[in-house]
């Protein structure tokens, strides 16, 4: 899966729980408080993206994470090493 997809899955879900948020205004390098997230919002995009993606991440996973492309890259990351070790 590329990061691609994964980005626009991710995109998807932040217009589905972010009601104010367009698909345009969203962009890989925005953080998700840039676009009006609080905590429970960031975690429910987190969770609805692995969801999404038929992925299990432990949450700390995302701790870090300072942007939508940081959260893009966990989830491919941990895609390709799912993939890998089936």
């Amino acid at each position: 899966m590329s990061k691609e997809h994964v980005f626009e899955v991710v995109k998807n879900i932040i217009v589905e729980v972010l009601p104010d948020v367009e698909l345009d205004q969203v962009s890989i390098e925005k953080s998700l408080k840039d676009l009006g997230a609080n905590s429970i919002d960031r975690m429910e995009i987190v969770t609805m993206s692995m969801e999404e993606l038929d992925l299990k991440i432990p949450l700390m996973s995302f701790a870090q994470v300072g942007n939508i492309e940081g959260m893009v890259d966990v989830l491919t990351d941990n895609y390709v090493a799912s993939v890998e070790s089936n």
